[in-house]
């Protein structure tokens, strides 16, 4: 793992009037764990099409039996955001015509051929992603496929290779699928400026620094070690936050694992709100490229990421 030195960090201390309840503690490396998935390439703009999109020269009477979707990861696609893709990179869909509650699949016969089954069976989820969400439904012919959030999940015939989404929209009923189930969608720009919205954050693992968080998008959080929980004090400040951005205000209802004491909202003098975890600021890092990433661990000694209970994670 390449890790990158030199950033410069305008080190302001911004004292914020806390609730009567102490934050803080002491720092401790979290456990090792298996390592999370591998993450697709970006994807290239989407293509529109009829039906089923087999038309003129489809190639979906070659298409073969289903297959499961292994280790799958979360995709950044510039249009459509973070996007669900299988093993080998191929974006996930969803189709609108089937159900989630009760799980329905409604592609089948030539359907299928165009739109190939996920198979149930070796899927693990994403980096980023809620495991709980991972399930699966007996189709017609008795074979199981793969749902996530209830929604059944296929590949696309004409998708030839890994971050192709060719099958956006196709006929109005087809939709990449995103990590909780839902149609991708861009997220909007968080208030204050603060960048993308992460919208939740979650538990990941990863073989050298086990369980840590992770934004909505896959995206490691880290901390400032010369930050302070008590009083909450960040010290990264311009320069500085435009290559480790805040991490916006996270419902808590959203934070999958993550402890629940003292998850609070720091009002920054640049008019930013930052989500805090166990008081402690929390960002993400301009270096990490894809969901996955842990290029700001131990950046200059002082920038680590996040276990669970929002204690630093210092192995390298």
């Amino acid at each position: 793992m390449g890790i990158k030195r030199g950033t410069t960090l305008a080190a302001v201390a911004v004292v914020v009037a806390l609730t009567a309840t102490a934050c803080g503690g002491s720092d401790s490396a979290g456990d090792n764990a298996k390592p999370a998935g591998a993450v697709a390439a970006p994807s290239q703009a989407p293509s529109s099409g009829d039906g089923y999109g087999a038309g003129s020269g489809s190639d979906a009477d070659t298409v073969g039996a289903a297959k499961p979707g292994g280790q799958l990861a979360i995709a950044q696609d510039e249009k459509l955001g973070s996007v669900l893709a299988d093993s080998a990179g191929f974006t996930l869909y969803r189709f609108d015509k089937d159900t989630a509650k009760p799980s329905k699949s409604s592609c089948d016969g030539d359907c299928a051929k165009v739109w190939p089954v996920v198979a149930a069976g070796d899927a693990t989820a994403a980096a980023g992603m809620d495991p709980a969400l991972l399930g699966e439904v007996v189709r017609t012919d008795g074979s199981k496929q793969l749902t996530v959030a209830g929604w059944p999940v296929y590949r696309y015939s004409k998708d030839t290779k890994a971050g192709d989404t060719n099958g956006q929209g196709v006929g109005g009923t087809w939709f990449a699928a995103a990590p909780d189930g839902k149609k991708a969608a861009k997220a909007s720009p968080a208030p204050g400026g603060a960048g993308q919205a992460s919208g939740a954050l979650t538990v990941a693992k990863d073989p050298k620094l086990g369980d840590h968080i992770v934004d909505g998008n896959g995206m490691t959080v880290y901390r400032f070690k010369p930050d302070t929980a008590w009083p909450m004090v960040s010290k990264c400040e311009g320069d500085c936050v435009a290559k480790w951005p805040v991490v916006p205000p996270v419902d808590q209802a959203n934070a999958k694992g993550i402890i629940e004491k003292n998850y609070l909202v720091l009002d920054r003098p640049d008019g930013k709100k930052q989500q805090t975890v166990n008081c402690w600021p929390v960002y993400t890092f301009t270096g990490d490229k894809k969901a996955g990433d842990i290029n700001g661990q131990g950046v200059g000694g002082t920038w680590y990421a996040v276990a669970p209970d929002g204690k630093l994670i210092t192995v390298q």
